[in-house]
């Protein structure tokens, strides 16, 4: 595929580490310019996992850089609409187009669903949901005008396939997303713009905390009957650049024929 998107112009939130730094390091090495962006603070208080860091977004715009592409990189909050549509439109001034979206910033946290608390609730699905919807009001128009078609991937989960036990307001969140892409897919495919969603499962990233998830499998033991195994990597995470390769593909000409389509990256978990 080197080369595949020579000229084109990505736009990708939560891009300061974890699969966001990998979609964009991908994408710039197919030869694509990149406007990033990662809110770089803690969300909430309910959220367990370290958030990421200014460093982490200037350590992103460093591996780009370092692919030959340009990037434009700026700590944005994904529900602040406001700052979303100048990034974007600084973003088209600098670059002149705006081909590709990757919607991938999201937030986890765990409670059985009666006992979550108001915070827990909201900034999750403020953050998932919202969040991607905002970034796609903003960017889509920018798209439409440029007038090249392009491709949209909104990164849920295997929890918006399957639900999943102990986090039920993430799964709400992520099935929510299947459901805006496959509208999305409809209403856009008039301007040729593809939309897809891809669903990963068990990723090595600060999202991942094993002690945590060993806590509450401890309390719940039932629970851990819903995460199982991947046939293919049964006793290990993958890599968030094993979802970087099937992004770089969803964006693609090569993926041409698709759209509204939702793509397990599971190893093949969900055929348990």
């Amino acid at each position: 595929m080197s080369g595949a998107l020579e000229g084109r112009v990505a736009f990708i939130t939560g891009a300061a580490r974890g699969q966001g730094r990998a979609h964009a390091a991908r994408l710039a090495r197919e030869g694509a310019d990149v406007i990033a962006l990662d809110i770089c603070a803690p969300v909430s208080d309910t959220i367990s996992y370290p958030a990421a860091t200014p460093e982490d977004l200037a350590e992103t715009v460093r591996v780009v850089e370092a692919e030959g592409r340009k990037i434009l990189a700026r700590q944005v909050d994904t529900r602040d609409d406001t700052a979303l549509r100048r990034l974007v439109a600084d973003g088209v001034e600098e670059f002149g187009r705006l081909d590709i979206l990757i919607a991938n910033a999201g937030v986890l946290s765990w409670g059985r669903v009666w006992e979550l608390s108001d915070e827990q609730w909201d900034s999750v699905i403020s953050v998932n949901l919202t969040g991607t919807f905002q970034t796609v009001r903003a960017v889509v128009p920018a798209m439409i005008e440029a007038g090249n078609g392009g491709a949209i991937v909104v990164v849920s989960s295997s929890a918006g396939l399957k639900a999943t036990p102990g986090n039920g307001h993430y799964s709400a969140s992520k099935y929510g997303l299947t459901g805006l892409t496959n509208s999305l897919a409809i209403e856009l495919g008039e301007y040729g713009i593809r939309v897809n969603s891809i669903h990963p499962y068990s990723v090595e990233t600060p999202m991942i905390e094993p002690e945590l998830m060993m806590e509450v499998f401890g309390k719940h033991p039932h629970f851990i009957h819903s995460f199982g195994p991947m046939p293919l990597q049964p006793n290990g995470f993958m890599g968030a650049a094993e979802v970087s390769d099937v992004v770089a593909w969803l964006v693609s000409d090569g993926s041409g024929t698709l759209t509204g389509a939702q793509i397990p990256v599971d190893k093949g978990v969900l055929k348990y």
